[in-house]
């Protein structure tokens, strides 16, 4: 007869309630410190509502008024080395984390608010409000709020998109030998999001101290949890990834502090990740100060049930049950609480002149200066100052034939050895002899601990390579099988990684290194041959780097992790096993933004290329033979619009006259269409003809050999080009 045995998970899965008992027990001063934050965080929360419904918040205004407990439950046993990260729904989140660590023996609440509470209130209140004075001066607004200095690292505005950052940060907590721990706020919806998900396990087998802290607020907007999952205990999530789990009642602020304490101490104690799902109630509309019943999702009759159980109103009566607190004390707080807000928003309001009773405005001195709107993107390459630049008439030991494939190992190996904040991970790079192509060849044996071969997840570890750049304390190089995925992992990439610097004030360095590999031609098809540098160019943040031979790789993958800002190296596999001029002996040396190089010089016309196109540049010329144009062929390097060598392109413009662009891609994702409209526009004058441009077809690759050539450009294409440009003119 068939048996049905009966399995069972091996993480823990606990529901945890607190008893009267409970409260009695709990240390008075914990209590005050809760009541504090519960009471600081509501009021600043009403004033944020009221200053929306005012018109003087520029964007959403999510409030989290009915969900404080969860937030000041989880962060009073933490410490400023632990850090936060938070959701589009993050004020509560982040304000209880920066008051931990402003006060971390806690807030009395019968004396006055500090100097230090009013200054990081009045900060948090003007970066809400777009203003100069805020954290990130106003880039960030509402939902992205970080002040790392308190361990905030920073709110996100993409459902789920802060969840693979958080396990980055915790990664860098355990490799730098600390106890310190992560968590990651999020809510029901991004419970069922890919990249929280692909979180989960990677944390789980890496053993990573980051705690998925889920506030089930029952509604993604208006869809309940019911309607979007069979399971709506979000916290049985955590076993089935190894993941011990904790569900508690999020209008408990003691209950979540006292799972809270008990995830903690299993991360702490090196075991790795945890879960803690708190059930709380958002009192109003995704946005904006209208109930939920105003829109028909909710009833009132549910909306009074929760506000019965108010987290705030709880801890009230709990301190005067036992004494601690008189509930008429605890009511003086709350209108101290409500001046102080005032006082906040007279420092940064005035009465309109002229206008309606109390109608205020934002003072025109808080604004950021319009200036001030692109500083930042990227960084100001000071790194660079002291850098050696190579050269290959002068570096030590001289240049000869190297295989491309072994200088993309041997510099990853040099890097490696002088730099123990190098990081490498991607799938397969552990093995193989060195992943897929050879690139990361005797990298595990030297460094077991800092090359991680990752699951196929490459949301997760795409982002876990951000949260580690942005902790600042190692470097991660990312490798993609195939450019392809780079649309996997695209939130990551763009929306996390590219972003980060500027929204959050324009500061601090993001120090990544994505190496991504191009493989058209190799019969994979359309959804492995892709050529991202048209995509990467212009996304805001990026740097990009095409190396074309031997000596160049060297040097660009050098300053690629000399860089503060991430950078994309593209590798192309018709690289890989070809043979040109590289170093036999200096490693060391960089080839910074800025400077292309010049393969091929001539009169006539002016070529740009890069990456693999490069060598069927060169090749096109050879075969035309004395038909060929006397062409400056400008090998560009460096592609993104920051790096990019204006200099010698303008030189060459100016002397020939006209421009061939020379790409392999698509022309749907061309780099060469966004590189044209720029030298037109910059060298207009000194062109005798439109810019003429090689490219690839319409259609990505396919499979079969005969259409993927013709899908993509070659030697063939640009020998076309020439001879029709040729024509043209004789015509």
């Amino acid at each position: 007869m068939t048996e049905h045995r009966r399995l069972d998970p091996e993480a823990p899965w606990v529901e945890l309630v607190v008893t009267d008992e409970d409260w009695d027990a709990a240390e008075p001063h914990l209590l005050t410190s809760m009541l504090s934050q519960l009471v600081l965080l509501r009021a600043f929360e009403e004033l944020v509502l009221e200053l929306a419904g005012e018109g003087l918040v520029h964007g959403p205004a999510h409030s989290s008024i009915g969900q404080e407990g969860g937030a000041v439950g989880s962060v009073l046993t933490l410490t400023s080395r632990d850090t936060v990260n938070g959701s589009h729904r993050g004020h509560h989140q982040f304000l209880a984390k920066v008051l931990h660590h402003l006060e971390p023996k806690g807030i009395d609440p019968l004396q006055p608010w500090s100097p230090e509470v009013r200054a990081v209130l009045l900060r948090s209140l003007a970066e809400i409000a777009g203003l100069d004075r805020g954290f990130s001066h106003g880039r960030g607004g509402s939902m992205h709020l970080q002040w790392k200095e308190a361990g905030a690292i920073g709110t996100n505005a993409i459902v789920g998109g802060g969840v693979p950052l958080a396990v980055g940060s915790g990664w860098a907590h355990r490799h730098a030998q600390t106890d310190a721990v992560a968590v990651t706020y999020f809510g029901d919806g991004a419970a069922n999001i890919g990249s929280t998900l692909e979180s989960f396990n990677l944390a789980a087998a890496w053993k990573v101290p980051v705690c998925f802290f889920v506030e089930n607020n029952q509604y993604a907007v208006s869809t309940s949890v019911h309607e979007a999952t069979a399971e709506p205990r979000l916290s049985a999530r955590g076993p089935g990834f190894g993941i011990p789990s904790w569900r508690v009642d999020g209008m408990d602020p003691l209950a979540v502090h006292l799972a809270m304490s008990e995830a903690v101490q299993h991360m702490r104690s090196g075991r790795g990740a945890t879960l803690v799902e708190v059930e709380v109630y958002r009192y109003f509309h995704q946005n904006g100060p209208f109930p939920g019943s105003a829109f028909r999702y909710r009833s009132k009759e549910e909306e009074r049930a929760w506000r019965d159980r108010d987290p705030l109103d709880r801890v009230v009566g709990h301190l005067d049950r036992r004494g601690i607190l008189a509930a008429d004390e605890a009511a003086a707080t709350r209108e101290r609480a409500a001046r102080l807000m005032a006082d906040l928003a007279g420092e940064l309001l005035e009465p309109v002149p002229g206008g309606k009773p109390r109608q205020r405005r934002i003072k025109a001195a808080e604004w950021p200066d319009p200036a001030f709107v692109d500083v930042g993107v990227r960084g100001d390459l000071a790194e660079f100052a002291d850098a050696r630049v190579g050269d290959p008439e002068t570096i030590e030991g001289g240049v000869g034939p190297v295989r491309f494939i072994d200088a993309v190992a041997d510099v990853m190996a040099r890097r490696m050895q002088t730099d123990p904040t190098v990081v490498v991970m991607g799938e397969d790079v552990h093995r193989l002899n060195g992943g897929t192509n050879g690139a990361t060849r005797g990298l595990k044996d030297a460094f077991p601990d800092r090359v991680l071969g990752t699951p196929i997840s490459e949301n997760a570890f795409t982002g876990l390579g951000g949260g580690i750049a942005m902790d600042g304390r190692f470097k991660p190089v990312v490798e993609f099988m195939y450019a392809d995925f780079m649309w996997v992992a695209a939130d990551q990439l763009f929306n996390q990684i590219g972003k980060a610097r500027h929204m959050f004030g324009g500061d601090d360095p993001v120090p990544f290194v994505l190496r991504s590999k191009v493989a058209m031609g190799t019969g994979y098809g359309s959804q492995h041959s892709m050529d991202p540098a048209g995509v990467f160019a212009t996304a805001p943040g990026w740097r990009v780097v095409a190396p074309s031979n031997p000596f160049d790789y060297v040097g660009l993958l050098n300053a690629a992790l000399l860089c503060r800002d991430p950078v994309v190296v593209l590798e192309h596999v018709d690289l890989y096993a070809s043979t040109g001029d590289g170093p036999l002996q200096d490693l060391d040396y960089v080839l910074p933004p800025g400077r292309a190089g010049v393969v091929r010089h001539g009169d006539d016309l002016t070529i740009i290329t890069y990456l693999a196109m490069t060598s069927y540049v060169l090749k096109a010329l050879d075969e035309l033979g004395d038909e060929a144009p006397a062409a400056d062929v400008v090998d560009l390097r460096w592609l993104d619009r920051a790096s990019i060598d204006w200099d010698t392109i303008g030189e060459s413009v100016r002397r020939t006259n006209a421009v061939l662009i020379a790409e392999q891609g698509a022309v749907g994702t061309s780099y060469g269409g966004w590189l044209a409209d720029e030298i037109q526009r910059r060298f207009f004058d000194h062109l005798d003809e439109p810019v003429q441009r090689v490219t690839g077809g319409e259609a990505s690759p396919s499979i079969s050999k005969v259409l993927e050539r013709a899908a993509i450009a070659q030697d063939v294409e640009v020998v076309a080009a020439l001879r029709a440009r040729r024509e043209g003119r004789a015509g």
